[in-house]
């Protein structure tokens, strides 16, 4: 692949003259927009050129917030129409489940929503572009190659992880878990993990949250923080598991380092639905296609 050296911190990047405020943002076909700590600077590389800031990183929060409130009272409403009671939703692992992952499968699709407005509407840019999900740019090396090379390290990565957890091994038994108690629930995290989860997931840091560190930071700071911020961000599905909580983190600060050295999202999502693909792979293997679960709890 062609890869940019960023090592060195984005400020000593731009060594040219003051451009001036009308100068086009390469890529997006609009001005540039002033970031939180000052003008943004032409000279960035184009994947970092985005027309947000930090207020809007504060505002995608915000919007996460209330967002996961209005869907949960919504999904309340809409189980007791089919006589499934908050009460009785608590009471079943299997239907607590379901509400839960299709709350999360909603808030994945508002926050997309929400996303692609932002970019159509108040930067008059295309969403999928402008939000990093660019070609992947892989000079000499034929693309199929570039691509199985991705993959394969999505699951070696995968494979790394769980030998690693069979060593580290949880105290008790994790959140994420109750999911892996009946087939339901496990066809629905799965499918969920792969089809949904990685698109949001690489949107959101990776494509919203990465340039506007990186350009403000640096790129090695905004690797680290980004890819922190990934990892705590499923602390809760881990809790009590601090070493496989350690692990997702360097597991998200991997990935984002494929979007830093490629310039494109496209890579980084390549690698998160392979490694979570091989980590599912291993559950049907050792579950025998879905026909045998632990007890449940």
């Amino acid at each position: 692949m062609t890869f940019e050296d960023n090592n060195l911190p984005l400020s000593e990047a731009a060594r040219s003259p003051e451009p001036t405020p009308q100068s086009p943002t390469s890529g997006l076909g609009s001005s540039i927009t002033p970031g939180y700590f000052g003008p943004i600077d032409p000279h960035l590389p184009d994947d970092l050129r985005v027309p947000w800031n930090w207020i809007d990183l504060l505002l995608l929060v915000a919007v996460a917030v209330s967002g996961t409130f209005v869907i949960t009272l919504l999904l309340l409403k809409g189980f007791a129409i089919f006589g499934l009671s908050f009460r009785h939703i608590q009471k079943s692992a299997s239907d607590e489940n379901l509400f839960l992952i299709l709350n999360q499968a909603l808030l994945s699709v508002v926050l997309l929503a929400y996303l692609a407005a932002q970019m159509r509407h108040s930067f008059n840019a295309p969403f999928w572009r402008t939000i990093g999900w660019r070609p992947l740019e892989t000079g000499h090396t034929p693309r199929a190659a570039a691509y199985l090379g991705l993959i394969l390290s999505g699951f070696m990565l995968a494979i790394l992880v769980t030998a690693s957890s069979a060593v580290f091994k949880a105290p008790k038994q994790t959140p994420i878990e109750q999911f892996f108690q009946d087939r339901r629930s496990a066809l629905l995290l799965m499918s969920m993990a792969v089809l949904l989860a990685p698109v949001l997931e690489e949107t959101i840091f990776r494509g919203y949250i990465y340039p506007v560190i990186a350009r403000s930071f640096g790129v090695n700071t905004s690797i680290l923080v980004t890819g922190t911020l990934f990892g705590l961000l499923h602390a809760s599905q881990l809790w009590g598991a601090w070493a496989q909580i350690a692990m997702l983190v360097v597991v998200g600060i991997i990935f984002t380092y494929a979007r830093a050295r490629t310039h494109t999202v496209v890579a980084s999502y390549v690698l998160h639905v392979s490694y979570n693909s091989c980590l599912f792979l291993g559950f049907l293997v050792a579950s025998h296609g879905l026909r045998h679960f632990p007890a449940a709890p």
